[in-house]
């Protein structure tokens, strides 16, 4: 077989769930064909700047940031980014010359995408949400293909552009099962115990994080011992209750794999990447969606997988009279977990990352 050289160009940032999919994208037509060469596109001033080196790959740097949703100078300078944005997109894909271009999300691939689209660079975006951000509604009408991973989407996309493919995750998470025995070894989690694990994102969930102090004693008397992933932002705070009531304090977790493994229950946000994780992994969860989100889109997604009867769900504003009821009913009944537990793996799109790179490939071979 020739070794195509194709030349990537991908878009995606902001945030983690925006950036690692598009990295495991990347790494999937790598693997296919090595010679290719990549260039991502992402916000001056946003974490892709860091990450996409750390996975070492190519980045630029748009001046390009969202509308706040108040009146501020910032906003005032929205349209002086756009414009700046997309001539630097057209400077960089008259250079470039890519075969294809992929967008993840994010305020940088709204330009890069445009621009590539109106030059007929074959073109395609894959949306991690159950609910689009503003920016994939409007490419949706431009680009080639739309990845997306869940159902009902042709409310926001063009129905024939739709292929549901799922979110690209970890590989490292399709084989937890057997990596139990060493998970509980590596956290040091005592035998007989209710092991909870708690994820309020990499720069952590401020409500979750409060909850969880709350609920110490409750959750001792619950015969749990906890992995508590505070974040970044709250290490400080909240490093004390380290090796206090059977909890253990993590900034991060860098063995997720090992996290999920060692977990019976989870407690998580409703992000799209961590609902997709979740469904592969398996293990009973209690979603609680950060409000504070555009178009309210963690609840959305967290739904998706309530109404199959495969995870649990309190809102923020809930858990004061909520959350002992719910967690001491889950916690009690070994049925109603091993439910939440099969009915939330039946909706695992284990080939993500694989399938989406097919699609890409259509687009390569009929360019």
């Amino acid at each position: 077989m020739v070794n195509k050289k194709y030349k990537i160009i991908l878009s995606g940032g902001g945030t983690g769930g925006h950036i690692y999919p598009a990295i495991a994208i990347a790494n999937e037509i790598k693997a296919r064909f090595p010679d290719s060469e990549f260039l991502f596109v992402g916000a001056k001033d946003r974490m892709e700047m860091e990450k996409i080196p750390q996975a070492g790959y190519r980045i630029e740097g748009l001046w390009i940031s969202g509308i706040q949703r108040k009146i501020t100078l910032k906003n005032a300078m929205f349209p002086f980014k756009v414009l700046s944005s997309i001539l630097k997109s057209r400077k960089i894909v008259k250079s470039f010359k890519p075969n294809v271009a992929i967008g993840t999300g994010g305020f940088a691939s709204g330009p890069l995408l445009y621009v590539a689209a109106a030059k007929k660079i074959p073109s395609l975006i894959q949306e991690q949400n159950s609910f689009p951000g503003i920016t994939n509604k409007l490419l949706g009408k431009k680009v080639d293909k739309i990845c997306v991973a869940y159902d009902g989407l042709e409310r926001f996309f063009p129905k024939g552009k739709i292929i549901k493919t799922g979110n690209p995750v970890r590989q490292d998470l399709l084989d937890i099962e057997t990596k139990t025995e060493q998970a509980k070894s590596y956290f040091d989690l005592k035998s007989g115990k209710v092991t909870l694990l708690v994820l309020g994102g990499s720069l952590g969930s401020r409500r979750i994080n409060e909850l969880i102090e709350k609920e110490l004693d409750f959750l001792d008397t619950q015969n749990v011992q906890i992995i508590w992933q505070c974040g970044k932002l709250y290490y400080q705070q909240y490093k004390i209750y380290s090796h206090t009531k059977n909890v253990q304090v993590h900034q991060f977790l860098n063995k997720m794999d090992y996290a999920y493994a060692a977990a019976d229950i989870v407690i998580s946000r409703a992000g799209a990447i961590s609902v997709s994780e979740l469904c592969i992994v398996g293990k009973p969860v209690i979603f609680i969606p950060s409000p504070n989100v555009a178009e309210d889109h963690q609840t959305k997604n967290a739904m998706a997988v309530v109404k199959n009867n495969a995870a649990l769900l309190i809102k923020e504003e809930d858990l004061e009279t909520d959350f002992e009821n719910k967690f001491s009913q889950l916690i009690a009944s070994a049925e109603k977990q091993k439910e939440l537990s099969e009915n939330i793996k039946k909706l695992a799109l284990v080939n993500a990352t694989k399938e989406i790179v097919n699609q890409v490939e259509e687009l390569l071979h009929h360019a």
